[in-house]
């Protein structure tokens, strides 16, 4: 069997072509897929075209599919462990943060402890100081307050030897004594003191 056919072969073929559009009848009734005298012809073409379908997709087509399918799961693949990584990755970020927080909250209590620890340092300084000037010029003003008494006291004393005095010369003029006046205004002067 060859690729040519011949002429009389093709004649008859034409002429039963012709016939069949024609609606003659030339001695071929039907479809020539369904002349029994063709079909070792059809099978035998039958098989060499899945033969060659099948060589086609188990050496080309199939393998270009399942290198695709591949290079997707491995993109898949790859992306799935490199959002995994970022999720590890986020996860000690977080860790790291709240250990950073922790950490920064530990410290800034430190410095308020210290610094109240200071600040009041301070202020007991400050009180301490300001009790020592405080009781320094209490001191101080008692010793001013107990001078000033005692000029007071004198004065009084010296008024009132006087007023003795002039009273005596007014009552008793030239008999009063003032060595006895003196006496008795000390007498009376250390009383009401001592009172």
């Amino acid at each position: 069997m060859g690729l040519f056919i011949s002429a009389a072969q093709a004649a008859e073929e034409v002429r039963i072509v012709e016939g069949v559009e024609h609606g003659g009848d030339h001695g071929s009734a039907g479809l020539p897929q369904f002349d029994f005298a063709s079909f070792p012809s059809q099978i035998f073409w039958f098989l060499v075209a899945i033969v060659v379908l099948y060589l086609l997709f188990s050496k080309i087509v199939l393998p270009r599919i399942g290198g695709v399918i591949e290079e997707r799961h491995d993109a898949v693949e790859d992306d799935l462990d490199r959002a995994a990584d970022y999720k590890r990755r986020a996860e000690e970020a977080e860790k790291a943060y709240q250990a950073a927080l922790t950490e920064a909250r530990a410290e800034a209590q430190r410095i308020g402890d210290a610094t109240r620890a200071e600040i009041q340092k301070e202020v007991d300084a400050a009180i301490a100081k300001a009790d020592a000037e405080i009781a320094a010029k209490a001191s101080e003003s008692e010793a001013r307050i107990a001078e000033i008494r005692a000029e007071a006291a004198e004065a009084v004393r010296v008024v009132a030897l006087d007023i003795a005095e002039a009273l005596a010369e007014a009552v008793a003029p030239g008999v009063a004594d003032a060595s006895a006046v003196n006496a008795a205004v000390a007498s009376r002067t250390s009383s009401s003191t001592g009172n």
